[in-house]
């Protein structure tokens, strides 16, 4: 499974990927701005900033909610870098122009999917990923994943390379549920990712290998 960080900090970005673990980078318009990342020059040379930290997958979100619009922002940000995979949100229109990009092949997010049937359509016009959105649909006691599993259920049915990009992750136990169900991707922050790290009894094991270790070197 691959890890994504959904975040516009450069910081956080260099610690995941110093990490050794991380394979991309999710962003989205609400991310710049929490970042203080304002106007369209400093977005694209954030953009930039990010692309020359990762190795590839750098999502980058259109603000365009009509064809042409969609179409010529995500053009100009897929010149950007070859790691810029466009990011589109789950309109009529966004997925009309996600058949374009397939067709030019630019790669494509396709964004805020909250049903299978969203995730199919995506699939069906040759999105590179969708993004179910686990959290925002636990937040409405429905159960994010279940989305995943019949997402994946459906694009093994029909052989779909679509890849499911599980978000709005929460915490590590969506991690490894989402691991456990086949997501290909998750896209998470920082604190969701190092979580895995911890536990309890590796923390009290370690305290006691070196309590040991100090008493054996007579310290």
């Amino acid at each position: 499974m691959k890890f994504f960080i959904d975040t516009a900090n450069l910081d956080q970005i260099k610690e995941a990927h110093d990490l050794g673990i991380l394979d991309g980078v999710t962003t989205n318009p609400s991310l710049m701005a929490k970042e203080g990342i304002t106007g369209e020059e400093n977005v694209i040379n954030h953009y930039k900033a990010i692309c020359d930290i990762v190795e590839d997958n750098v999502s980058a979100e259109v603000i365009a909610t009509t064809f042409d619009e969609i179409v010529k922002e995500g053009e100009a940000l897929a010149a950007l870098n070859p790691k810029i995979v466009v990011k589109v949100p789950m309109i009529k229109d966004g997925v009309k122009a996600i058949k374009y990009f397939s067709s030019k092949g630019i790669k494509t997010n396709c964004t805020l999917i909250f049903s299978a049937g969203q995730a199919l359509l995506a699939a069906k016009a040759g999105a590179t990923y969708v993004s179910p959105f686990l959290g925002r649909l636990d937040d409405i006691s429905s159960d994010g994943l279940v989305l995943i599993e019949d997402i994946r259920t459906i694009f093994d049915n029909y052989g779909y390379e679509t890849q499911i990009l599980a978000a709005s992750i929460r915490g590590p136990l969506h991690i490894v549920n989402c691991a456990k169900l086949g997501a290909d991707v998750i896209t998470a922050p920082l604190a969701a990712i190092v979580g895995l790290l911890k536990h309890p009894l590796t923390d009290t094991g370690l305290a006691t290998f070196l309590a040991d270790h100090a008493k054996a070197a007579g310290k």
